[in-house]
């Protein structure tokens, strides 16, 4: 199963879920993000498409790829 975060290849930043209200929002850190992490491409897709500008350059990551051969 994999489990895949939103980052913005413009900040650095990661999209997760705000710890008090549930919203998405952008954290600095990777460790901060997870409530970002889902294994649903399609939450993905939505998460995407309503929180992502054209300019944060948005990539789609798989941490389960991360440290393999497969790896970026």
């Amino acid at each position: 199963m994999a489990r895949y975060v939103i980052q913005s290849a413009t900040s650095g930043r990661f999209l997760a879920a705000d710890l008090e209200g549930g919203e998405p929002c952008w954290v600095q850190l990777l460790q901060q993000a997870g409530g970002g992490v889902t294994d649903d491409p399609e939450r993905v897709a939505q998460l995407l498409a309503d929180h992502c500008d054209p300019e944060d350059f948005a990539q789609v990551i798989d941490l389960d790829r991360l440290g393999t051969v497969d790896d970026y």
